[in-house]
């Protein structure tokens, strides 16, 4: 994979999600991580998941910002390049967004997208 390859797939998090996802695992005895995994479904085609986990797998890439640590796993990474990963706490209730210029279309809740 060449450097403008690896540039495209960078995901990064705000500071908002990090603090958040850092809050999260501080809470939760034995998780480690969140888990952002894309899988086939949704409304859309693709849907994103999310879940604590307690270790790495050796096809991870791990992202970590303030005491914050992500997990992608390759396959997910190939849809989520050049995404943002962002907490949002609004009137609508609070939830993880992920902002991912990979994607043509997405449903209204913003869980599933198309490619």
């Amino acid at each position: 994979m060449g450097a403008d390859a690896k540039t495209t797939m960078k995901v990064e998090i705000t500071d908002a999600a990090a603090k958040r996802i850092a809050n999260i695992v501080a809470n939760d005895p034995g998780k480690t991580a969140l888990r952002v995994a894309v899988e086939g479904g949704g409304c859309s085609g693709f849907s994103y998941t999310f879940g604590l986990v307690d270790h790495r797998n050796d096809d991870d890439v791990s992202i970590e910002k303030d005491g914050a640590t992500v997990l992608i796993d390759d396959l997910s990474l190939v849809y989520m390049g050049g995404s943002v990963i962002d907490f949002v706490d609004d009137l609508m209730g609070q939830s993880f967004q992920i902002k991912n210029p990979n994607a043509v279309a997405s449903c209204g809740c913003g869980t599933s997208f198309s490619v």
